[in-house]
């Protein structure tokens, strides 16, 4: 994982020619331009080092100097491929969220045209990509398809336990599936190991030190590891990239999507468009002020992850939980350190899962969680740990709680001799088949754990998330092939065809009805809940019948109806936890921790965590008098505080340190209310995760 690193530090001389020919251009090109310059020089650009090199300097340059005629110039030479500026762009959907369209001499955004657009480049949009250009070439048709992700390089925002389940990968890519060919394949390209798993064991710790293994037949089958790999996920979301730009993909990273385009008559999703840069805090355009670009699509597959922001403002638009008939999601917070240790100390292939110890002292405790250490070649300890959302004490801090687990002597003699490398946290869906909404809507199609297809008895959602890319891509392809007249794809045009005749992917959740997924979330369907009312012996005790005898076919259903941060129980009701203070060894304080994220936002922008405009009253006089402050304790990255108020003797006020956010999305969560509204903040913005 590090030599890759190491190579990426060293730039190519295809690389050293594209910096070169764009430092010429006297200044750096808006967003636009290079897009379309990107499209325009397929042959210098075919590395993909090359095009991460200068999407990253572009992403992480935005706001250092302005769009020159220079820039303009490079564009106009250029082939337009189709692509024609549009003016009068519907407004956006987020009201307020762009302020840059509050200035009345704004000029209006351009626009690209594709068939196919991806938000998010996490496996499924990854998988969703890569299906669609294999049915591509077994058809002879072409498709044009484009997808972006908000991290500065693929796989920067990407974090996963990871134990991998190979069978959606097996199917993708069925070449590669005999004598681990992929995983061979994957060190090769990105210089990262997939390591198959060897020994396999769940146990119990004790507050006292002590622990005790459960029985492999014991457990539930979906737990059994053996045939599985331990991975960086960031890793091989790099290999998959490559794998797609092969095939014609175009992957721009650096580019968040912050606004979703519908049509007023028609009501169909027509693409998205990227945030406007160069603002200042006050949302006023500084001197370095470039327009965001729209990019319209035929069908639009969110892919953006767990609470993703443009993934939620759908749910909300099209009604995709039917008004409550579908039950809210549940999250649980993954908080994870990679540790580089002696070679010596490594067992490779050693998985271990644990419960009890810190977060459970009996067997009625209701907090949801369990950690996660995994021993990976040739160097590696990946350890975490992941608590459910819908804890009640509001003074629980996970990522103390994560440090406390760290002492216990099974833990602490792994890692003992070694040094912390990374650090991050991302939030993981864990509500399940009752959770999972509507997942199409006219234009697009929510794939992976947008739509919450994590099993969390299997602790695992790469593979459903993959296989969910994959059956959206089917579903897209033939719709949009469909027609046996007139070739109206934008990849064959260079237009986009009238919004009337977008439609609504119907046979993508048929198909996932009939797939392994369906089946695979329905034999849990009820075990989440299970731990919820009855703690963790009842949830055990339920989980074993449910997945040895029943496998989801009782004849009754535990729903959920709470929000987690519905689930919060006032502060006087509960007794704050004692954790240890950090020894700067195996121990660390947060933000000392938080370095090693490579969390990066530029300062004069506008805040991307924004309190709602109805919620303005809810940190002061709610939050913190009744609940304590929660947001103090449960974001893993030190955003959160109450300081003294200068202007309010006695009184404290909310500070949101907004450059410290991992985009783990806790926050927008758990907060008493929901009070945070969570957008993107300017591309490439956040953490730079590389082994993750």
């Amino acid at each position: 994982n590090r030599s890759a690193t190491r190579q990426r530090s060293h730039p190519s001389a295809s690389e050293l020619n594209m910096s070169l020919r764009l430092s010429k251009l006297g200044a750096r090109p808006s967003p636009f331009d290079f897009l379309v310059y990107q499209r325009s020089v397929p042959k210098v650009m075919a590395g993909s080092s090359a095009r991460r090199l200068v999407s990253t300097l572009l992403g992480r340059l935005s706001t250092t100097t302005g769009c020159s005629t220079a820039g303009r110039e490079l564009k106009d030479n250029a082939p337009s491929h189709g692509i024609t500026p549009k003016v009068g762009a519907l407004a956006p959907c987020f009201e307020g969220r762009n302020f840059s369209t509050e200035q009345e001499d704004i000029e209006p955004r351009e626009s690209m045209p594709f068939d196919v657009l991806i938000v998010g480049g996490g496996p499924a949009g990854l998988a969703a990509s890569i299906r669609i250009k294999q049915m591509c070439q077994e058809s002879g048709k072409d498709l044009s398809v484009c997808l972006i992700d908000k991290g500065s390089e693929i796989g920067s925002h990407i974090l996963s336990g990871n134990v991998f389940d190979p069978k959606a990968l097996h199917e993708l890519f069925p070449d590669l599936a005999s004598d681990d060919a992929w995983a061979q394949e994957l060190q090769d390209t990105v210089g990262s190991h997939a390591t198959p798993v060897t020994d396999d064991r769940f146990m119990v710790l004790t507050e006292q030190g002590g622990s005790y293994t459960i029985p492999n037949f014991a457990l539930p089958p979906q737990l059994n590891n053996h045939g599985n790999y331990i991975i960086s996920l960031s890793q091989m979301c790099r290999w998959l990239a490559s794998k797609a730009e092969e095939m014609g993909v175009e992957i721009y990273p650096g580019f968040a999507a912050s606004e979703v385009l519908i049509d007023d008559e028609t009501g169909a999703c027509y693409g998205i468009a990227t945030r406007d840069v160069g603002l200042d805090k006050e949302g006023t355009p500084k001197s370095t002020f470039e327009r965001g670009v729209e990019l319209h699509a035929r069908q639009t597959l969110f892919a953006e992850g767990a609470r993703g922001s443009c993934s939620e403002h759908l749910m909300q638009h099209y009604n995709l939980r039917q008004d409550g008939a579908i039950g809210p999601q549940t999250y649980g917070l993954g908080i994870k350190e990679v540790w580089q240790v002696p070679p010596e100390q490594v067992q490779p292939g050693l998985v271990q899962h644990t419960l009890g110890f810190p977060l459970q002292q009996s067997l009625t405790d209701k907090v949801f969680g369990g950690s996660f250490l995994y021993h990976q070649e040739p160097d590696l300890i990946l350890v975490g740990l992941v608590v459910g959302l819908d804890y009640v004490n509001p003074h629980i801090n996970p990522y103390q709680e994560f440090q406390k687990f760290k002492t216990h002597p099974t833990i602490k003699k792994q890692l003992e001799g070694g040094t912390c490398i990374s650090y991050g946290a991302r939030v993981l869906n864990e509500g399940g088949f009752h959770s999972i909404p509507k997942l199409t809507f006219p234009g697009g199609a929510l794939l992976g754990c947008s739509a919450g297809f994590l099993n969390a008895v299997k602790i695992k959602g790469s593979h459903t998330a993959m296989k969910s890319g994959m059956l959206a891509a089917e579903s897209a392809f033939e719709a949009l092939t469909a027609d046996a007249g007139e070739d109206t794809s934008v990849a064959e045009t260079g237009e986009m065809p009238p919004l009337s005749s977008i439609s609504e992917l119907t046979a993508y959740p048929e198909a996932i009805e009939k797939s392994w997924i369906h089946e695979e979330l329905y034999q849990v369907r009820n075990c989440h809940e299970a731990f919820a009312r009855w703690g963790v012996g009842g949830g055990l005790v339920y989980t074993g019948i449910a997945t040895h005898i029943t496998k989801g076919h009782e004849p009754w259903t535990l729903e959920h109806s709470k929000t987690d941060a519905e689930k919060t129980e006032p502060a006087e009701s509960h007794t704050p936890p004692s954790y240890p203070a950090p020894d700067g060894v195996l121990t660390f304080d947060l933000l000392t921790n938080l370095q090693r994220s490579g969390t990066y936002h530029a300062e004069d922008q506008p805040i991307h965590l924004r309190i709602k405009d109805e919620c303005q009253e809810i940190p002061e006089s709610v939050s913190l008098p009744k609940f304590g402050g929660p947001e103090q304790r449960f974001c893993p990255a030190a955003v959160y505080e109450y300081v003294e108020d200068a202007e309010d003797a006695g009184q404290k006020k909310l500070v949101i340190n907004s450059q410290n956010c991992i985009h783990c999305k806790c926050c927008s969560i758990k907060m008493p209310g929901e009070y945070i509204e969570w957008t993107v903040p300017e591309g490439s913005g956040g953490p730079q995760y590389q082994v993750m």
